[in-house]
């Protein structure tokens, strides 16, 4: 039982990162938006948990960098200055 949990959350993960690098692919999302940046941070977050379960060196480590990634698109996109208005 305690293996569909983790496969389920891992599976999660994944749709989760694909899905949102389908959205990039399609232009639904940029990638400097919010939207895409926390899609990603939860999706390697919930792969991250999974791998604590059923470890793989190679795959834990492209999720702390897949995090990383996220938490700094994150970190630009609150600290970006707001577009000025343009007067016409």
């Amino acid at each position: 039982m305690i293996d569909l949990l983790f496969n389920i959350i891992g599976m999660s993960g994944t749709v989760l990162i694909v899905g949102a690098f389908i959205m990039l692919q399609l232009e639904k999302l940029s990638p400097k938006s919010l939207a895409y940046n926390l899609t990603n941070l939860f999706g390697a977050i919930l792969l991250l948990i999974s791998l604590c379960y059923n470890f793989n060196l190679a795959s834990f480590i492209i999720e702390l960098f897949w995090i990383a990634a996220s938490i700094i698109g994150l970190v630009k996109y609150y600290t970006k200055s707001p577009s000025p208005i343009s007067a016409k």
